[in-house]
């Protein structure tokens, strides 16, 4: 299936109302998703994975100039595609389903997983948020996230890291596990059902394991 140049993969559960995770991905990697998956839960799930996206620019909040030397500046489109997302992308998904799911599950790796934790700032469309190796050292978000509240809190936010990711060149970068850290604090000190975990490793360390674990605690409680 695709939308406005966006492709959908849908692995649809077979039990009716069992939960859905949107996960906001390159193509292919819902096969290696939900095969890690299967070593943390054997609770019922539909999985859509949508590809196509402009990372740089669908995902970011707000407009940056290059993070890289040579690479392109962010767009700040989040927004835009989180209107595309809500209103045309999940109704055609759950179109596709066994009745409505009990439940809907943003996640997302890096930028998307900036992006699942910001729409929940934007939207009740998600009730719980995976925010995998998370960009939080996108430039200003930590701020927003502390000064602004969710349009719904989330019933269960996950937030990861690697252990080596804030040992970086990159001085905006090298900030991930101070904001990550302190948005976790954040999210504790308002008793939210949340958790910070750390993996070993950088960034690119095993991000299909990392997603499932995440969205494994995402869905614990469903469907007993």
């Amino acid at each position: 299936m695709t939308i406005e140049g966006k492709t959908i993969n849908l692995f649809p559960a077979s039990e009716p109302g069992a939960p859905l995770v949107v996960l906001n991905a390159d193509a292919g990697e819902g096969d290696a998703v939900l095969e890690a998956l299967r070593e943390y839960t054997e609770k019922p799930l539909s999985l859509a994975v949508i590809g196509g996206l402009k990372w740089e620019d669908d995902l970011t909040p707000w407009p940056n100039p290059p993070i890289f030397r040579g690479s392109e500046p962010c767009a700040g489109r989040a927004d835009d595609y989180l209107e595309l997302l809500t209103g045309r992308m999940l109704p055609a998904i759950q179109a596709q389903l066994q009745g409505m799911p009990a439940t809907i599950v943003l996640a997302g790796y890096s930028l998307a997983g900036l992006f699942a934790l910001y729409a929940a700032y934007r939207t009740d469309a998600f009730q719980r948020i995976v925010c995998a190796s998370g960009s939080l050292w996108y430039p200003g978000f930590a701020d927003y996230a502390v000064a602004h509240s969710f349009v719904r809190r989330p019933d269960r936010l996950y937030l990861s890291l690697g252990d080596r990711e804030h040992r970086t060149k990159n001085p905006i970068m090298r900030g991930i596990e101070d904001q990550t850290r302190r948005l976790a604090d954040h999210y504790r000190a308002q008793g939210m059902t949340s958790i910070l975990e750390m993996n070993p490793g950088g960034h690119f360390n095993d991000p299909g394991r990392r997603l499932a674990k995440g969205i494994a605690w995402a869905l614990e409680g469903e469907l007993e």
